[in-house]
Formats: C-alpha cells, sequence, structure tokens
C-alpha cells in the first residue's frame, strides 16, 4: 500500500529539541490521520540537526466511504414534517427508508459519502499539524507568519511517489531535498523513503539519529582503545552530539601536559560545556590529556585541519582557566564574601550575602539535628559556600560553583570537612544526584535548601502546575533525600518557623501584605513536602494515600518517623485484621456521618454516657477502646510502630462483635444517639495511626 514522505528542511535546531518534536509530529499527523478514518501500518519519525522526517506506510488510495443515517418524523405523521425532514435533509421524498424501533416506525434518510483521496486529505492534515507544533521558543522570518524555532526552508511531502499539493507560509510541498552542507546545494530528487534514505546516505546525512548514536559510541571506543584509554561516561553529552552533526566522524586531539596541573573539573568543564568534546580517561581513573571532537563533516585531510583548529580553540580556553586558577588563589574566600552584597538572589529576597547570613544562622540550629556535625564547622562552611561566585573561575564556568570553593577552601587552610560541604551543598540536584552524606555538608545542604523554600513561598512564589521557575520542586526532593538518606530527625515545623523569622529580620520589603503568618507557612510547605514525597516514594510501590493519611496527623513533621509509620501503616493494613478494621472505620465513619447529617448534630464521644449501655458488647467495645487506646498511646510514644499496629488489631474482636449484635439505630433516641457517639469514639480511635478517611482500595 502507497506510503506518506515527510521530510521539513530547516536551519540547524536545538539538539535538545530534535527527539522530542519528532515524535510530536509522528503524533499529530497520526492522530490527524485517525480522525480522517485513514488507517496505516506503521509511521517512524527522525530527526537531525536540519530535518525531522515521518514515514508512514500503509495508507489506502482513498477514505473509505461513510454512510450516514438521519432519523426523521414518524411512519403516519404530519406529511408537512416529513417533507420539510426530506428538505434539511437534502434527500428526495421516495429516497427515505422506513425502520422500526422500540418506540414505533420511523422515517430515515440514508446517504452514502464518498471518500476524498488520501493525497487530498494530505494537503490539508500536513500544514496544520507542522504549524501546530510547540517549540519553547520560536520565531519568524522574512515575510511570512509562520513562528517556527528555524527558518523552514523546504517540505518534501510525497504520496505513493507523487508529490501531495499542500502550502504552508508560502511553501509547497517538493518530491527533492538537499543533503550535507558540504554536498553543496544539488538537489536530491526522490521516489519514496527508501530511495530518499539511501540518497542522503550518499549525500553524507545519516538520518537515523539511533545510528548516529551507535556510530558516535563504536567510533569514541575504538580511538580510545587505540590509545590504551577510555572513554569518561558522559551519556548526556552524546545523546548532545548526535543532535548536532549529520555525518559524525570522530577525531582525538591532544590536551597539552601543563594544563593537567588545573582541577579535572575545570578542564572537563572546559571541553563539555564550551567545546561538547568528549573527556578520555586512564584505566585508574585520571584524566588523560586527550580528548574527542564529533565532526560534521568528512575532510579530506583525515581530520588533522579540524583537530588542530579544536586544539588551538581548547588551548585559549585552558589558558583563561590557568589564569582565573593562579588569580582566584590569591584572594582567600573569606575576603570574597562581602562581595556577596553585590549579587541579587531575588529582588524580593534579598542579595546572596542575606542569604549566606540566614543559611549560616539556620545550619547553626539544623546541626544539632545531625549527628557528628560540629556546629562550628557548619557555621564556618555557611559562610563560605557561595563565595566561590565571585572568584573568576566560575564566573567563566558557572557549573563549577560549590565545586571550586571546594578547592580555594583546602588552598585558604579550611578544614576538610568545611571545604566538602561547600563542594556538596548544593546536592542532591536531581533524582539521580549523589546525596551527600557528611554531617557537616547534609547540615549545611539542609539548611540553603530550607532557606530557598521558606523564602519563595513567602513572597507567593511556590510552584504552579508545570512552571516551576525557582525549581524548588527539585529543592524539596532534595531535602527530603537528605533526611531519609541519612536518617535526620529534623523537627521540619520548628525549623520552618526559624527561617521564616530570619527572613524576617533580614528584609525590610518584600513579604508585605498578604503574607502567611509561621503557622500557615509551615502548613502549607509541610503539604507540598507530603507531595514531593508521594512523588519520591512512587517507585518504592508505598502508596500515596498513606503518606497522607499520615501527614494529616498535624503534629507529624518528622519525615523519618513519618515514613516508618507509613510503613506500619501499610504492614498493618496488609494484615487481615487491618483489613477488616478499615471496613469497620468506614461503617463506622460513615454511619455516624449520615446520622450527624440527617439530625443536624453532632454525636461527639466525649458526650458518650456508659449508663445508658443496654447490650453487653457496647460495654466491651467501650473497655477495648480504652485498653488498646492506651496500648497504642505507649508504643507510638516508643516509635515502636509496628506494636501500635498489633496492639489495635486486638480492638477487632470488640468491633466486629458490636457491628454483630448491636442495632445503633433504635427505636429509643436516647439509646441511638449514645451508640453514635460510642462509633465516633471508635472512629476516633484510627486516628492515632493516621486519617483512614483518606485511605482508598
Amino acid at each position: 500500500m502507497p506510503e506518506l514522505l515527510l521530510e521539513l528542511l530547516s536551519e540547524e535546531m536545538p539538539a535538545s529539541l530534535q527527539a522530542r518534536v519528532a515524535d510530536e509530529l509522528k503524533g499529530r499527523i497520526t492522530e490527524a490521520l485517525g480522525n480522517a478514518k485513514l488507517s496505516f501500518s506503521a509511521a517512524r519519525a527522525y530527526s537531525t540537526p536540519r530535518r525531522l522526517t515521518l514515514v508512514v506506510e500503509g495508507l489506502p488510495a482513498t477514505q473509505p466511504d461513510v454512510r450516514e443515517e438521519r432519523k426523521g418524523p414518524r411512519v403516519g405523521g404530519p406529511e408537512s414534517a416529513v417533507l420539510g425532514f426530506c428538505r434539511a435533509s437534502g434527500i428526495a421524498r421516495d429516497a427515505l427508508e422506513q425502520r422500526d424501533t422500540d418506540r414505533g416506525c420511523f422515517y430515515f434518510a440514508v446517504k452514502m459519502r464518498a471518500g476524498r483521496p488520501t493525497a487530498e486529505v494530505l494537503g490539508e492534515i500536513v500544514p496544520q499539524s507542522v504549524a501546530a507544533l510547540s517549540w519553547p521558543k520560536s520565531m519568524r522570518w522574512g515575510q511570512g507568519t509562520l513562528r517556527w524555532v528555524r527558518p523552514l526552508r523546504r517540505i518534501v511531502c510525497l504520496f505513493a511517489a507523487d508529490m501531495v499539493p499542500l502550502s504552508l507560509d508560502g511553501l509547497g510541498g517538493a518530491n527533492a531535498t538537499v543533503g550535507h552542507r558540504s554536498a553543496g546545494a544539488t538537489l536530491l530528487v526522490v521516489r519514496d523513503f527508501a530511495d530518499y534514505e539511501a540518497k542522503l546516505r550518499s549525500a553524507k546525512v545519516m538520518l537515523d539519529p539511533a545510528e548516529r548514536r551507535a556510530h558516535i559510541v563504536a567510533e569514541t571506543e575504538r580511538h580510545a582503545g587505540a590509545a590504551g584509554l577510555r572513554l569518561r561516561s558522559d551519556p548526556a553529552l552524546i545523546d548532545e552530539l548526535v543532535g548536532l552533526v549529520e555525518w559524525p566522524v570522530v577525531l582525538m586531539g591532544r590536551i597539552e601536559d601543563h594544563f593537567l596541573a588545573l582541577p579535572e573539573e575545570v578542564l572537563v568543564a572546559a571541553m563539555r560545556s564550551h567545546q561538547r568534546y568528549l573527556a578520555l580517561e586512564h584505566h585508574d581513573g585520571r584524566l588523560a590529556p586527550r580528548f574527542l571532537v564529533a565532526a560534521n563533516l568528512a575532510a579530506p585531510d583525515g581530520g588533522a585541519a579540524i583537530i588542530a583548529g579544536n586544539e588551538r580553540v581548547l588551548r585559549a580556553r585552558l589558558a583563561d582557566a590557568a589564569f582565573f586558577w593562579e588569580q582566584d588563589r590569591k584572594q582567600p574566600l573569606a575576603d570574597r564574601v562581602p562581595r556577596l552584597a553585590e549579587i541579587v538572589f531575588h529582588a524580593k529576597l534579598g542579595t546572596v550575602a542575606a542569604k549566606v547570613d540566614r543559611i549560616e544562622a539556620l545550619a547553626g540550629g539544623i546541626a544539632a539535628h545531625v549527628p557528628g556535625a560540629s556546629r562550628d564547622r557548619v557555621r564556618s562552611a555557611a559562610r563560605l559556600c557561595k563565595a566561590d561566585l565571585v572568584t573568576g573561575m566560575v564566573g567563566e564556568f558557572p557549573e563549577l560553583q560549590g565545586i571550586m570553593g571546594r578547592y580555594y577552601a583546602r588552598h585558604d587552610g579550611e578544614h576538610d570537612e568545611v571545604a566538602t560541604a561547600i563542594a556538596e551543598h548544593y546536592a542532591p540536584q536531581g533524582p539521580n544526584d549523589r546525596c551527600p552524606s557528611a554531617p557537616v555538608s547534609v547540615a549545611l545542604a539542609l539548611a540553603d535548601k530550607l532557606d530557598t523554600l521558606v523564602g519563595f513561598f513567602a513572597i507567593g512564589e511556590p510552584p504552579t502546575g508545570s512552571r516551576d521557575p525557582f525549581a524548588l520542586r527539585r529543592a524539596a526532593l532534595g531535602l527530603i533525600r537528605l533526611v531519609l538518606e541519612n536518617g535526620i530527625r529534623l523537627p521540619l515545623r520548628e525549623r520552618i518557623r526559624e527561617a521564616w523569622h530570619l527572613l524576617a529580620e533580614h528584609l525590610h520589603h518584600g513579604i508585605q501584605g498578604d503574607a502567611p503568618d509561621p503557622e500557615q507557612l509551615a502548613a502549607q510547605l509541610l503539604e507540598f513536602f507530603a507531595d514531593r514525597l508521594k512523588v519520591h516514594l512512587r517507585e518504592k510501590g508505598l502508596r500515596h494515600d498513606l503518606i497522607g493519611a499520615v501527614f494529616a496527623l498535624h503534629d507529624e513533621d518528622d519525615i523519618v518517623r513519618l515514613m516508618a509509620r507509613v510503613e506500619a501503616l501499610s504492614d498493618f493494613l496488609a494484615s487481615e485484621d487491618g483489613a477488616n478494621l478499615l471496613t469497620a472505620f468506614r461503617r463506622a465513619n460513615n454511619i455516624v456521618a449520615i446520622e450527624e447529617r440527617r439530625d443536624r448534630v453532632s454525636y461527639r464521644g466525649d458526650a458518650l454516657a456508659t449508663g445508658l449501655f443496654r447490650e453487653p458488647d457496647e460495654a466491651r467495645l467501650h473497655a477495648a477502646l480504652a485498653t488498646v487506646g492506651a496500648a497504642v498511646t505507649t508504643a507510638l510514644a516508643a516509635e515502636d510502630f509496628a506494636g501500635a499496629g498489633r496492639a489495635f488489631a486486638r480492638l477487632r474482636p470488640a468491633v466486629d462483635a458490636f457491628f454483630d449484635h448491636v442495632t445503633v439505630n433504635s427505636e429509643d433516641a436516647a439509646l441511638r444517639a449514645n451508640r453514635l457517639r460510642l462509633l465516633d469514639l471508635v472512629r476516633r480511635q484510627f486516628a492515632l495511626l493516621g486519617d483512614f478517611a483518606l485511605i482508598k482500595g
């Protein structure tokens, strides 16, 4: 069956967007094909720096014919109604069909609509789909109105080897493309996808990004092996290189030996961030004086000029880095701290210097909760943690903030724990980033993240939907990981209050008007932490409703203890007793809630009258509530949450007997009210373990 071949040729697109937009193009067009009742057997999308390509196989030549039916008036009804129906339906009176339905016999207008040629439909679908592609940033060019990431130059659109008539911002569908820029502007006339791919390859374009990636990896490994080295793992950079070249040619360059005196992170940053070079290392992990570059050209001289040019550029970069390395170490970090007052952290949150003051005070209190953390070293690290922001090296390589602070702190004679904390206080910055474990580092990282979170929530800048410009979700997840992975018993509510007061002391503006008070702010942030915790633990199989149920205990703000309670609650509910008691809770809760709504009164358990007990199982349940409640409270105080669950399970026989033998809605109004109050005590007992109303399933 015929295939659709679509190529959008443009100026070079950002590497990070190509794969996503290629998938979006495939999704939009295949969805439109489905809506147009055009079936297909397969669809594949490809991308290079200059082109998005889609091939859809197994399309029919035309749309299927469509039978359209319209129900009319009842047979035997007024003739005027029948004729009006015929005019509205565009059908002759004698063409009406009669059909029996469950409501009687009716007229039906039946028309067959012939399917349109697929090429004609594609002429509408393709421009609409291309124009609708989403780009983070877009542009216009020339006299056109189309907004796209880069100027769009040509559109190849073929169906069954014929050009599809279309128009998009002055561009029509064509049957010819161009190859690699080095191949010149010679047009490549193509018939179908196989012909297209083959002619592109002959013109130095490797269409499939998976093939380009495999080629780059194989070539880097070949070059590294030949030099007795190995590639330093950097899959993200390889992915980027795939989006930078249409015809990858891997070449090896040399780093002058005297530059190896620079910190390895500086060398890698200069190669990676500025030049997109891959680093090589010895088998013992030391950085080697070599680099690999993925050129976009097979040069006639074997790449000698390309290598020389890249070595020259890198030499200049590293010479600058060497200058900064020497100059930065002439001034101690401590002397740089006053200059942080020149950097604005946020217009409403003051300068970086003010943030450092808050972190220092906050970290001192947090240190008391981190076993092994020296308060003095934590405060010293806090005072210096942002000082490298005003160094020449970090000005040139911003990604080295913290890392250079560690080198400079060690050069200044600071304790190694202080230097390490300076480097690690930004971590973890993502789910795959290593979490610090050194006590001083943990305390400082917690203080930095907590100050950021409290500050932005206080000025009314929490994340909204998918928008999170200040990376607060990442900061919250980092704080959660620091606490959980290091077992830190941190009372968050107390620390949030402290961070708030520190913020209020340092600022004279920015937190005014409708800003929340400390309790409101703490509640808002704890809810935010609960949401992040649910995301963090989803992969571990812990149910998010259990996290919400425990977080609903307003006195619980210790994440380590909270997680222990969640795990114990999960185990409890997985048991037979737990499952049955959950059912009992729902029954008791529903009965009391329904009766309270109907009677418009509150049946609170503290008004229970034991003198109104008439059935033995009423007294038995009341006694069990007291005994079990005491046992559960004792276990919770000892943080024996599994023991609390076992103690709570002892309530089941009394609850089961009550529901089996006691009629709650007694005809005696006093007995009924008292039994409802007893059930209120039952549901309140569950609140010792969590808010069971939030538990699903």
